[in-house]
């Protein structure tokens, strides 16, 4: 019976990807080797999650990957010798078949195409980091450090510093980190070591400081030492201000997690993480705005060259606004955040030639805050230098997505029926709405979705590995 024949089907993949996750989870804990499909994480999947990420394969590449063609490209590389390396099991699975009928050669494919990872220098040693502040971004940055706990992080979470120490704190502070109104229930166990002022999150040991300065936190009283410190909070902008972090024992690099002023770099991973030097001790990771537009725009300038255009971001409502009409420093500002549309101003453009000199006075942008908590858009209306049409400049977005050095900065959607909320915990600096997209001469829309959160975040990290030189090689090659 047809309903027999699914229902066998069905099981057969639930059983493949079960099997899936211990090799997948052995793969991370003993060897550093994370384990993506076409960019999406495997590592802490779900079985149904791992099924989804394989129907997924089909949108990309228009073939069919079916598990039991994949699961033994899971197997061949629990067999090798590899570490400290982020795989597309299902870029290489697709790439086989493509050109081969049978399984015979599929560990010496395998063997050949990550060679790189096999003889990989990986005795890397692992590094302190400390997040200064705990709001939506802290705590999301604490997410994705401890969903990689094991003996082969090499980004250690170590320790928060906070504001405040009233009756309670700890409490309320490990309760934030465990549910969340937007991004869902933290993936594991969390509890409170009150004794020793601690957090204890799937058996990573967070030590809460409380500080009212930068500069009056001795950590290595901690056991912390060299520690890269995650500045948060926005209050410090500047060198000046930034630099009080690094008087303080046990720190040894700051990161902001907003514009920087003066002649700090601004980096937008993906794009320019190369101008990271080992001698920079104060960075900043720019704005989620800035993350999600410059890959889009050096993709199109690569390409076709931008003349000039406009950066419009429709953004969901922040800490920063008022729930109900009050007094705000800002135009607008103060008008209640949930209930209307707030037109406002960005930096977001002109920040982008921070990143990519290239641009440097083509841009213009405005803002408006809407009333959602989450997941934010631009929409680039740009002039270029020559001629396109909508298919043509949506198949080069899609290749680059794909197959190029912004893959994982870059997502890419072909669906129809996408609002914002799918789009809450996207891994990606922005995703290219192709459906959305309008081109004609020279002129081209585009529209670019972000999780202004949780992608956002994913950037930061990928700088705080590169400032301290633990950068991961993705295999295959581009």
């Amino acid at each position: 019976m047809n309903a027999d024949k699914h229902l066998k089907s069905w099981q057969e993949r639930f059983e493949l990807a079960e099997a899936m996750q211990p090799l997948l989870g052995k793969l991370y804990r003993n060897q550093g080797v994370e384990v993506v499909m076409y960019g999406k994480p495997l590592l802490n999947a779900s079985t149904i999650e791992i099924i989804k990420a394989h129907r997924l394969v089909r949108r990309f590449v228009g073939d069919k990957l079916r598990l039991r063609e994949s699961f033994p490209f899971v197997e061949a590389l629990s067999k090798l010798d590899i570490k400290h390396c982020k795989v597309d099991i299902g870029k290489l699975a697709v790439n086989y078949w493509r050109n081969h009928k049978d399984a015979s050669n599929i560990e010496a494919y395998m063997a050949l195409e990550l060679a790189q990872g096999i003889n990989n220098d990986s005795d890397k040693e692992p590094k302190d980091v400390v997040l200064y502040g705990f709001g939506r971004i802290g705590r999301l940055l604490a997410r994705l450090l401890i969903e990689k706990t094991g003996s082969s992080n090499l980004l250690r979470l170590r320790a928060i510093v906070l504001r405040g120490g009233r009756k309670g704190d700890l409490e309320k502070r490990a309760s934030l980190l465990r549910r969340d109104s937007v991004h869902g229930p933290f993936n594991g166990s969390v509890y409170i070591d009150e004794e020793n002022n601690a957090i204890i999150a799937n058996g990573t040991y967070i030590q809460v400081i409380y500080a009212n300065s930068p500069d009056e936190v001795d950590y290595t009283q901690y056991g912390i030492n060299n520690a890269l410190v995650v500045d948060n909070t926005g209050i410090w902008k500047d060198e000046d201000g930034l630099g009080l972090h690094l008087k303080s024992k046990g720190a040894s690099k700051v990161l902001l997690t907003a514009p920087a002023k003066g002649s700090i770099k601004n980096v937008v991973y993906g794009v320019n993480h190369d101008d990271i030097k080992p001698e920079d001790t104060i960075m900043s990771a720019a704005s989620c705005t800035t993350n999600a537009i410059t890959p889009v725009l050096k993709a199109l300038n690569d390409k076709y060259g931008i003349d000039n255009g406009h950066v419009e971001t429709i953004h969901s409502y922040t800490n920063d606004q008022n729930l109900i009409d009050n007094y705000h420093k800002a135009d607008r500002r103060g008008r209640s955040a949930p209930l209307n549309m707030v037109i406002t101003s960005t930096g977001a453009a002109k920040a982008v030639s921070k990143a990519l000199p290239e641009m440097e006075g083509k841009l213009t942008g405005n803002a408006i805050r809407v009333p959602t908590p989450n997941v934010s858009m631009a929409i680039l209306s740009l002039n270029l230098n020559s001629e396109i049409s909508k298919e043509e400049v949506n198949t080069y977005l899609r290749d680059m997505a794909l197959h190029s050095d912004l893959q994982h900065q870059i997502d890419y959607t072909e669906s129809t029926e996408i609002v914002s909320s799918d789009l809450v915990g996207s891994r990606y600096a922005g995703v290219v709405d192709s459906q959305a997209t309008i081109a004609e001469g020279k002129r081209a829309t585009l529209y670019v979705w972000y999780d202004n959160e949780f992608g956002y975040s994913c950037q930061v990290v990928s700088v705080m590995a590169k400032m301290l030189g633990l950068t991961t090689l993705s295999l295959p090659n581009s």
